[in-house]
């Protein structure tokens, strides 16, 4: 017979577990308590080794026996024995939490968030005050607030305005009490943005993608989710919590995606969900590619712009308009919490599918809706970056971009050579990477937050260099400098630029709005430039 307990468990789990599963509950069971009295006076090894063997579960998982140690059964048995009956026992949640916060930090992805507030005054962007040992003055390097629209003037006068006039909260959902005229302008400035019919709000961008490709794959029926293999946590959420079938394709690679589309009938409905500016490689998508092989095989095209938005294009509505296909793009995800400075998610799409998300997407119809200071205050900042301000913003912001890179690659860093305006310097150790931030900040004054599992694979833990408009070649040449010190204080390598083969169109200078001609890359036998030209 089975054990009662321990077959709930599959058999990997375990395996990985058995040694905290009998240190814990092993004075519980009757025949691992019994084993373990009559051994505790024993001297022999063997015999005390084949404790858990007598336990008729264990013994049928392989390997699961030889990872328990002798000492840890006779430790359970001295420390823990029942005084209640085995059924009137719970389950010690305390201890399993214990372990798995313990695992994290064996493994060095465990996060202890630094204390920073960001300054908003005058000419304070990007300096905030850290805590971590008294109060002291930094300089942010690693905020997705990319063009500072959270401190601009209009946009901190317009949530002012809002907040005096409608107060602070929404009042309930939008079905109950919590519309506005404020979410109806935003939802249509939105969609005028990207050359749609409709778009929606949502509470971040994270819920938008979540709900949207949830409700979408299970009301249409029969279909099938093709998932880039890069695609962020929120769209992977949606996409298992759909239960359709899925079909990953290797990321940016619209030869794969064909392979998968090819076999899947073209009348059965399909979603292909990708990003268009990768968040952690700034690696940048074959847009029109992917979206071509799509249509061709009946499917829709749900791509993520969140941190495209704001940045590209002569209105800031992205890498799909800065590309010129935005009539490509079936359903677009953006955030109002990066580059529009505020917090927040939408989609922007053709009207009735709009509407169809809007009265069947859980995510959106039973959460409290955005307050009017945000509504207030992220249409504001649409309408600076749409104008002639928000294009001197990008072109400023490209050209930082530009000369950071420049000097990171003169030292010999690490760099990944991407097309965008995120900037990667890969470490591939978890526990290196938290040191060059910990030093940067705490002897230099620069908050650059490490980025390790699970935001990264194991092995790309790395740190995510993203330079705003406001940050001057002064600051950056300090930035080089102190990074310089540290990295030889801390023995790493100085490799010089990581051109990868997932990086897709690598090209140097970046391509952007404002420069006309594409050099290609100068990486001695670099894979990419093929692809490239």
């Amino acid at each position: 017979m089975s054990c009662p307990f321990l077959s709930r468990f599959n058999q990997s789990y375990v395996k990985n577990y058995a040694p905290i599963l009998i240190k814990t509950y092993g004075s519980q069971c009757p025949v691992i308590s019994r084993s373990m009295n009559h051994i505790a006076g024993e001297n022999e090894s063997q015999e005390k080794l084949s404790t858990a063997s007598k336990c008729p579960f264990l013994k049928k998982v392989p390997n699961a026996v030889k990872e328990i140690k002798t000492d840890e059964v006779i430790e359970v048995n001295q420390e823990r024995k029942p005084t209640k009956p085995t059924t009137d026992q719970n389950f010690a949640y305390n201890e399993f939490f214990q372990e798995q916060i313990l695992k994290k930090k064996k493994e060095h992805s465990y996060r202890i968030f630094k204390k920073v507030n960001r300054l908003a005054g005058d000419g304070q962007f990007p300096k905030a005050l850290e805590y971590t040992s008294g109060e002291k003055l930094i300089t942010v390097w690693c905020s997705n607030d990319y063009l500072g629209m959270s401190c601009h003037p209009s946009v901190k006068n317009e949530v002012r305005n809002a907040l005096e006039k409608f107060g602070c909260g929404a009042g309930g959902t939008r079905n109950i009490a919590g519309n506005s005229i404020l979410h109806e302008n935003l939802e249509k400035t939105l969609a005028g943005l990207h050359k749609k019919e409709g778009a929606l709000l949502f509470t971040s961008c994270f819920v938008a993608n979540d709900t949207t490709l949830f409700t979408l794959a299970k009301a249409l029926p029969g279909c099938h989710i093709f998932s880039d293999a890069g695609n962020h946590a929120s769209m992977i959420q949606g996409i298992r919590n759909s239960q359709v079938p899925k079909h990953i394709f290797r990321h940016n690679d619209p030869e794969h995606l064909e392979e998968l589309l090819k076999n899947v009938d073209k009348d059965v409905p399909k979603i292909v969900a990708f990003e268009t500016v990768h968040s952690m490689s700034g690696a940048v998508c074959p847009l029109e590619e992917l979206c071509d092989v799509t249509h061709k095989y009946g499917g829709l095209a749900f791509i993520d712009e969140v941190h495209s938005i704001g940045l590209y294009g002569e209105h800031g509505a992205g890498i799909g308009e800065r590309d010129g296909v935005m009539h490509k793009m079936d359903i677009i995800s953006g955030t109002l919490g990066k580059a529009f400075g505020n917090i927040g998610g939408y989609i922007a799409a053709d009207s009735i599918l709009i509407d169809t998300v809007r009265s069947y997407g859980a995510g959106f119809i039973f959460t409290t809706s955005l307050p009017p200071t945000v509504l207030a205050g992220a249409k504001k900042a649409v309408e600076i970056l749409a104008s002639d301000e928000g294009r001197m913003l990008r072109k400023t912001h490209q050209e930082n971009v530009k000369y950071l890179r420049e000097k990171l690659l003169e030292y010999g860093f690490p760099i990944e050579h991407t097309p965008s305006h995120i900037i990667p310097i890969k470490i591939g150790d978890p526990k290196k990477c938290s040191a060059v931030s910990d030093t940067l900040l705490s002897e230099k004054g620069h908050y650059i937050q490490a980025i390790n599992y699970p935001t990264v694979s194991r092995g790309q833990e790395r740190l995510r260099f993203a330079p705003t408009p406001h940050h001057t070649k002064e600051m950056m040449d300090l930035l080089v400098s102190d990074l310089k010190v540290v990295w030889e204080k801390l023995e790493l390598p100085f490799t010089g630029l990581q051109c990868r083969k997932e990086c897709q169109f690598c090209q140097k200078p970046i391509l952007f709005d404002y420069y006309e001609s594409r050099e290609k890359c100068t990486i001695p036998n670099c894979p990419n430039i093929a692809s490239a030209a």
